[in-house]
């Protein structure tokens, strides 16, 4: 059992670092948190989380006992025995790797590299980062690894959003650059996490974290790719789903939907490719995944206009709600999301684009310059279209259905809805004389003005958006 006398270094309070410095909190020991944004450390220090997987009021709890200490003094390196270090790790515009956080936060550690210091990198790289940018510092110092002073990777394995999985019992990937380093860090991630799976080197452990998302980027792709062929051939993709996911052995459901999003799955194949090319090695089976879950989004806005064009409406001079902007389901996290780039693709065509999200109040300065609309039947009513993004739990699917016109569903969301206004990415649409046929049925099966608005039927009302 390791001391809790150990103090604990997290470079990065974000989305992976807090939720770190809580459960090393909660473990017993003293944690000091380092960020560069200073707003970051000023709600920390007040007890206010902007994570939503870390409450305020742990945050609150921790600070309040003296156990968890947010600062941005990065002096403060030198009074601690092992630094995580936990910073973005995004792509440059030419798809090649940005490690300039990492290197940033090890400029910063530098200076206080100390004997008996452990350092542990979590951000998600290329194999081979823990030795190009960690081990020279440690050299440079004139400190030897795995004597003086020892160097691990663990993969990040956060999803945000997840109520089952969380930093305690997700198991952890922990592999160092010499076998003293390896024990060491699993040692030390053994106090506060359910389970540690201990490599034999820094670079699998690397790799550990590229599979993994590679894995779901080329899964999605196939499923994406089914999604397309089953469009075109009539066929229900999500039926079909629901029939395999039967086979108790050698089958995982993957689903489609407007692309995927998030800091990781858009961006690790990318990190994995361009590391593979540095060996002459080509990733083609990487690079067809990323073009596949690259176009869904003007895909889907392909099947807006197909949908459109059901009522004899072209896009141009439209009006649309999208549904969703977060990546994922339930999450407020907007990075890479594909919503944001229907919204911009159908603008860009002239159609006049609200969105509602309550996880999103408002979308960042830039192109869109939008913010939530809150959901009513008579809004709803007003739009031509609304399209279906990201399928979040607080939406009132049923209300939805029955106050619009027309609806685009690219997630399965509106499965328990039986109304003829639902059209699905993956599903055929019907031709123009089946989708009057349609709107003829509903409205003899339903007499009210607002029974029969989801089959076509116009408020009489505008979206001005």
């Amino acid at each position: 059992m390791m001391s809790r006398d150990l103090r604990i270094g997290v470079v990065g309070l974000g989305y992976v670092g807090l939720p770190l410095c809580m459960e090393f909190c909660r473990a017993g020991y003293h944690v000091i948190g380092f960020d560069v944004d200073r707003s970051k450390v000023d709600s920390l220090r007040e007890g206010r989380s902007y994570v939503p997987d870390v409450s305020s009021d742990v945050v609150s709890a921790q600070v309040a006992e003296g156990r968890f200490e947010p600062t941005g003094d990065f002096r403060r390196l030198s009074e601690v025995d092992s630094v995580h270090i936990c910073v973005p790790t995004p792509l440059r515009k030419t798809k090649e790797p940005d490690l300039s956080y990492i290197v940033r936060a090890v400029e910063d550690l530098t200076p206080y590299l100390h004997k008996e210091m452990l350092v542990v990198l979590e951000s998600t790289t290329y194999p081979g980062t823990t030795a190009d940018v960690l081990i020279p510092a440690v050299q440079g110092r004139g400190l030897r690894v795995g004597e003086d002073v020892y160097l691990c990777f663990s993969p990040e394995r956060v999803d945000p959003g997840n109520a089952v999985f969380s930093t305690r019992n997700t198991p952890k990937v922990v592999g160092g650059v010499t076998p003293k380093c390896t024990e060491l860090g699993s040692l030390l991630y053994s106090q506060v996490v359910a389970k540690v799976v201990a490599v034999r080197s820094a670079e699998a452990a690397e790799m550990v974290k590229l599979l993994e998302n590679t894995f779901r980027s080329v899964n999605i792709a196939l499923v994406n790719e089914m999604a397309l062929m089953c469009e075109r051939m009539g066929i229900d993709i999500w039926e079909v789903i629901d029939a395999a996911s039967t086979k108790p052995f050698g089958f995982m459901p993957f689903y489609p939907g407007p692309g995927i999003g998030g800091h990781c799955i858009p961006l690790d194949p990318s990190y994995l490719s361009w590391k593979a090319r540095t060996y002459n090695f080509y990733n083609r089976f990487i690079d067809v995944a990323t073009d596949i879950n690259g176009n869904m989004p003007q895909h889907v806005v392909r099947l807006i206009g197909d949908v459109l064009n059901l009522e004899s409406k072209p896009i141009s001079g439209s009006s649309l709600l999208c549904l969703g902007v977060g990546y994922k389901k339930d999450v407020g996290d907007i990075r890479e999301s594909p919503s944001l780039d229907v919204i911009r693709l159908i603008r860009g065509l002239g159609c006049s684009v609200a969105y509602s999200d309550p996880w999103v109040p408002a979308l960042p300065d830039g192109d869109n310059r939008l913010s939530s609309v809150h959901l009513t039947p008579d809004l709803i009513g007003a739009f031509d279209c609304v399209v279906l993004l990201t399928d979040h739990s607080a939406f009132d699917y049923g209300m939805i259905a029955r106050n619009a016109r027309l609806i685009l569903d690219t997630r399965n969301a509106f499965k328990a809805v039986d109304l003829p206004n639902v059209f699905r990415l993956g599903a055929p649409l019907p031709t123009p004389a089946q989708w009057l046929e349609a709107k003829r049925a509903a409205r003899e099966a339903a007499p009210t003005l607002e029974d029969s608005r989801p089959v076509g039927e116009s408020t009489g009302r505008r979206c001005s958006r």
